[in-house]
């Protein structure tokens, strides 16, 4: 599919779908957390691409300005915040405000994945981390984003296919991505008059360091057993690239899902049918 133009030189000219649609986003200011080595980043490159102002959040400095460099691209703006912390949330909010003065799209995407045991084995210490950051911090986020969308916009929030159905041995990671999902519909009824959509996003096993972590985590001797078993659960047969569900979250933040909001959509690669 193609779309037709005229030239200064009242010439027509054939141009292909993807060059137009690379201007989704300006003027438009993006608000990512990010994990560094996975799917906020690959989502942070996309909206630039699509010239959209992006201020990226990351908890390590270090990590965001070599994740930064590695982007080749112009540089988005960052935060170095705690999610877990409610100042370090007003923080990254008023310092996007000071440099952009607005909020159009947040994408509460940071998380932990926490350790791999039974529940009656699981450390609290962990639990109460992985609540604080996944939980909470998305919470806080939303909190302090919402209240400054003066014209609209768009909220995605991370879940994951352990927020619809179970799994033995990460408890704490899937009660989070359970209880995004209430947040999610319960932020969309309180601000569709304000027409901000609020959406999550449900992941299957992605191609990145978290997966990798967990993996090794749940058999460190043999991580590639575990690869192959999560594998063997997805119809396609293999992990998600960031590639293959950023696109989902670029449609989300995008005037095309514009009568889209307080629902859970799933990119699992066939895992199983919603």
């Amino acid at each position: 599919m193609a779309v037709y133009i005229k030239d200064k030189g009242w010439k027509i000219k054939k141009l292909p779908l993807k060059i137009i649609q690379m201007q989704r986003f300006k003027d438009k200011v993006a608000l990512v957390t990010s994990d560094t080595g996975g799917l906020g980043m690959a989502t942070a490159k996309l909206f630039l691409v699509e010239v959209a102002k992006v201020v990226i959040v990351d908890i390590s400095k270090e990590a965001l300005e070599k994740a930064i460099f590695e982007m080749d691209h112009e540089n988005p703006s960052y935060s170095v915040a705690d999610i877990a912390i409610a100042e370090d949330n007003k923080k990254f909010v008023e310092q996007t405000l000071e440099v952009y003065d607005k909020i159009d799209i947040f994408f509460a995407n940071a998380g932990i994945e926490g350790t791999s045991k039974p529940i009656a084995e699981y450390s609290e210490a962990i639990f109460n981390k992985v609540i604080a950051v996944n939980l909470k911090g998305v919470w806080l986020g939303c909190q302090h984003v919402i209240l400054k969308m003066k014209n609209g916009g768009s909220v995605m929030i991370t879940s994951s296919v352990a927020g619809l159905k179970g799994f033995a041995g990460l408890g704490a990671y899937f009660a989070r991505k359970h209880a995004v999902i209430d947040i999610m519909r319960v932020m969309a009824l309180e601000n569709a008059d304000r027409r901000i959509r609020v959406n999550t996003i449900h992941l299957r096993s992605v191609n990145n360091n978290m997966m990798w972590r967990i993996e090794k985590n749940m058999s460190p001797e043999n991580p590639e057993e575990v690869l192959k078993g999560f594998e063997a659960t997805v119809s396609f047969g293999r992990y998600a690239e960031s590639s293959e569900i950023d696109d989902m979250a670029l449609f989300l933040a995008s005037d095309d899902s514009q009568y889209i909001t307080g629902c859970s959509h799933v990119v699992n690669g066939g895992m199983f049918m919603a």
